[in-house]
């Protein structure tokens, strides 16, 4: 059985996999070494781990993860992968951008799938049917897009999603919501589109805290799967214990 943990800019999660399929997954404000011995206890056959990070965690979990699990994988720049990363600096690619571009390649190997992760920020990333990586955009998230409009100017207010569909708003708080939520919309997809253009019989995968917001806004057809990620992190760390 494996363990995958997620830790994200805004939110962190783990999940408990045996052979491919998930059993349970759990968001957590942090996840630290007092959740391995629940974990364990639970499943006494949870062996293997494997850890994603955008951002600093503490080195006790680190060696927590390392003393209990007979294998341990942080996901780095020159962890093997099941799929060929063609991207030019690999160093500075995120770590939850190639896991869920490989659990992409997992739920449609042969297929040219367009990635789009909506949370903080909205990233696009494209495999083509060969198992190829090549990149990506990325964007300002929905919630990043409120907070700039309300940083970098003297008198905006600070405004949250709501549902607000008309093309315009009759107020300030409105007329946010109409630039922020219907641009998004118009962005998304237009690089569909874009991207339906350059590559055959694409499918396109939402993911992120974020990826409800489009249900019934877009013209193009797309999948909303939220354990995206965890489901590339389990394939990573199953990969490498195949080589």
């Amino acid at each position: 059985m494996n363990l995958v943990i997620d830790i994200g800019n805004t939110r962190t999660k783990f999940s408990v996999f045996n052979r491919g399929e998930v059993l349970i997954t759990v968001p957590v404000e942090e996840f630290n070494a007092s959740h391995i011995g629940v974990l364990k206890r639970e499943y006494d056959e949870l062996d293997h781990v494997i850890l994603s990070a955008v951002k600093d965690y503490p080195q006790e979990l680190r060696d927590a993860l390392k003393q209990e699990f007979d294998t341990f994988i942080e996901l780095e720049a020159g962890t093997p992968l099941p799929i060929e990363n063609c991207y030019e600096t690999k160093h500075t690619l995120g770590k939850d951008r190639i896991a869920a571009v490989v659990g992409a390649f997992d739920l449609y190997p042969e297929t040219n799938v367009l990635v789009i992760d909506a949370g903080t920020a909205i990233t696009y990333d494209i495999l083509t049917a060969e198992g190829k990586y090549l990149g990506g955009n990325i964007s300002p998230g929905i919630e990043m897009r409120f907070r700039a409009l309300h940083q970098f100017t003297g008198k905006l207010p600070l405004t949250e999603r709501a549902d607000y569909s008309k093309l315009f708003g009759t107020s300030t708080a409105n007329a946010i919501r109409a630039g922020v939520q219907n641009g998004t919309v118009y962005e998304v997809d237009s690089t569909i589109s874009a991207f339906k253009e350059f590559y055959d019989n694409l499918k396109v995968i939402i993911t992120g805290g974020d990826a409800e917001f489009f249900d019934n806004k877009l013209k193009n057809s797309f999948f909303v799967h939220f354990n995206l990620t965890s489901l590339g992190l389990n394939r990573i760390l199953e990969y490498n214990g195949e080589i």
